[in-house]
């Protein structure tokens, strides 16, 4: 759906309603939802076995997208009447509510929860993996340092043998040259 925001010589006040947003947009055809999810939405609706016209699927597509636009549009109006400038979920169901669509607010309650409960859980992994990758360069680095400290440990100790070798010495004992 695009939408064209006004610009300076177009200036929208007072509550979004379906002629403010029929004048930002450049084409009527740009407020509609894509007709490809409608689509699928009816398919995944009716039972195998049923067609729908092209006609009806047009309608149903054209009338999705007035209902969309008029409870945004209810739902603006609502948030500015309680001077919020940003529509909230609670704003859409309250917005229901005014349109009289009162049985769809139980379902949409119970469809936002299970949308939070998805994002939690969607937040909560990815914190996770962050963590553990975090542990994962944690245990590497601590890796690394312990090779590191091994092998200066090791060239410490060789190098004390060379030294000891180049005294004529080979673990504290002289060794003698035979004549």
């Amino acid at each position: 759906m695009a939408l064209v925001t006004p610009s300076n010589d177009q200036h929208v006040s007072g509550p979004l309603d379906l002629d403010n947003l029929l004048e930002m947009a450049e084409r009527p055809e740009d407020l509609n939802l894509p007709n490809a999810v409608i689509y699928r939405i009816i398919k995944d609706t009716l039972p195998e076995g049923i067609s729908v016209a092209k006609e009806a699927r047009i309608a149903i597509a054209k009338a999705a997208s007035v209902f969309v636009l008029y409870t945004t549009s209810t739902a603006n109006t609502l948030a500015q009447k309680n001077k919020k400038k940003t529509v909230s979920a609670q704003d859409v169901l309250n917005a229901m509510k005014e349109m009289e669509f009162d049985k769809f607010i139980e379902p949409l309650q119970e469809s936002l929860e299970v949308h939070r409960k998805s994002q939690q859980s969607k937040k909560e992994q990815k914190e996770a993996k962050a963590k553990a990758k975090k542990a994962e360069e944690v245990d590497k680095n601590m890796s690394v340092a312990e090779e590191s400290s091994t092998e200066m440990i090791i060239m410490d100790v060789t190098e004390t043998d060379k030294e000891k070798d180049v005294d004529g010495k080979e673990n504290g004992v002289e060794l003698l040259a035979a004549d």
